[in-house]
């Protein structure tokens, strides 16, 4: 009785063990990405599943801020995300990031130095740099031929009542205001931050949506002008082509990197590496230029791009236009007051 009893939990524990090496190995063929929308083509997810048989699970946010918010909630299931190079130091000094294998990226060989070493994360431990963007405004020239070159265009023109959009942002919106008033993005002095609010809830009387995906808004003619993302005006202009115009204030915007990390506790680490190193590859690179229109990380991509991309100035501004733009820093606990005037202008 006794040997049955022991060959019976023998079986049992073997039963087990297949069940649960056999979920493992399906496991291993998934890796869930988290991506701003339209940052990923469906070119590329598909080359990514055929070239390993890892199928890629795809989820969205709308601001840095939605991202952290799922992180957090410890049960977002995400492998791989796409976080701003302010994120990557929020979500680094909460420890919500794996560091990264680079023995397991060996395409990060292929970056450019200006994308490596950043001050968010120095020695590239947590994060690879993926696609680096603008914001600025973009106007469809078939709903509004007025002027459309400085922050006061948009933001406090009466002409386009009901006809603007903003990004569903905090720090991106509230930068658009204070640049509008010549601060910094960064600033955590009360009155210029008081001057933006009131910038913004004057402009909210002509707004239409707070929106962080432009691309169909701008195309289907639902807005006439909006403050993007470069890539989605780009993307909005290829639809509506002659149509749509891009536009980076002389009085400056936002640029930043956006940056591949592995979220802490990841269930298909490998994958994710495997994922990350195939993003970073030349041809990856190639197609994020040319249909998603964000910047290039690589060495080599610009040289290989067709001239019309290499000369287009939307993309690749000129370097008295970068000189004015800024990125968005991890503010710390000052954060408070960002977030505080937003759920002001959110709710009045």
């Amino acid at each position: 009785m006794s040997r049955i009893l022991i060959t019976g939990l023998v079986l049992c524990g073997l039963l087990i063990g297949c069940t649960k090496k056999t979920q493992e190995s399906a496991d291993s063929k998934v890796v869930n990405l988290s991506i701003w929308g339209n940052y990923l083509t469906p070119e590329l997810q598909d080359k990514f599943e055929k070239e390993t048989g890892i199928k890629i699970q795809i989820s969205n946010y709308s601001s840095n801020e939605e991202l952290l918010a799922k992180v957090q909630m410890g049960s977002s299931g995400i492998d791989v995300a796409v976080p701003s190079d302010y994120m990557v130091d929020v979500m680094t000094k909460l420890n919500l990031l794996e560091p990264l294998n680079a023995n397991l990226i060996p395409n990060k060989s292929l970056v450019a130095d200006q994308f490596l070493k950043q001050s968010f994360d120095p020695e590239n431990r947590f994060s690879v740099p993926y696609i680096w963007t603008t914001s600025g405004i973009a106007v469809h020239r078939e709903l509004y031929k007025g002027p459309m070159s400085a922050w006061k265009d948009l933001l406090a023109n009466d002409q386009l009542k009901g006809k603007i959009a903003l990004l569903d942002d905090v720090r991106e919106t509230m930068a658009a205001a204070l640049k509008m008033h010549g601060y910094s993005v960064n600033t955590t002095d009360p009155a210029e931050l008081a001057k933006a609010k009131a910038t913004l809830l004057a402009a909210k009387k002509n707004l239409k949506m707070f929106s962080s995906d432009t691309i169909d808004i701008l195309s289907n003619k639902e807005v006439a002008a909006a403050q993007t993302y470069s890539s989605d005006a780009l993307q909005a202009a290829a639809k509506a082509p002659g149509k749509i115009e891009y536009i980076l204030p002389p009085e400056g915007a936002t640029i930043a990197i956006d940056n591949l990390v592995i979220i802490k506790g990841a269930k298909h680490s490998e994958a994710a590496h495997k994922l990350i190193n195939f993003l970073l590859s030349q041809e990856a690179d190639l197609q994020k230029v040319k249909v998603i229109f964000g910047g290039p990380v690589l060495k080599a991509t610009r040289d290989l791009l067709p001239k019309d991309l290499q000369n287009n100035k939307a993309l690749f501004p000129e370097e008295s236009v970068l000189k004015k733009l800024e990125r968005i820093h991890d503010l710390g606990d000052k954060s408070k007051l960002y977030d505080d005037i937003w759920t002001n202008i959110k709710t009045e």
